[in-house]
């Protein structure tokens, strides 16, 4: 994702800036994704493996990019908290 456009992004929720996740919590949520664990705020099942993802800069929430845009809609965010074996960093 291009830096310039990471910079102006925020949490739309919470205002929190944003940064990419790394690729240990990658892989994290795409497990997660896997088990059939992950739950959106929306209450939705999250079906399919993500490529990359935004996660607020405190850690707590996690939005998908698909095809390069970020999809900052409140109820398709993920509570990263509730990801087992998620990394803190």
């Amino acid at each position: 994702m291009d830096k310039r456009l990471l910079d102006i992004l925020c949490c739309p929720a919470t205002h929190a800036p944003l940064r990419a996740l790394s690729a240990p919590e990658l892989e994290a949520v795409n497990r997660a994704i896997a088990g059939g664990q992950l739950r959106d705020q929306g209450g939705r099942a999250c079906a399919s493996a993500i490529a990359e993802g935004l996660i607020t800069r405190d850690g707590n929430t996690i939005y998908r990019v698909e095809d390069g845009i970020p999809v900052l809609l409140a109820d398709h965010a993920v509570a990263a908290p509730s990801i087992e074996g998620f990394p803190r960093t």
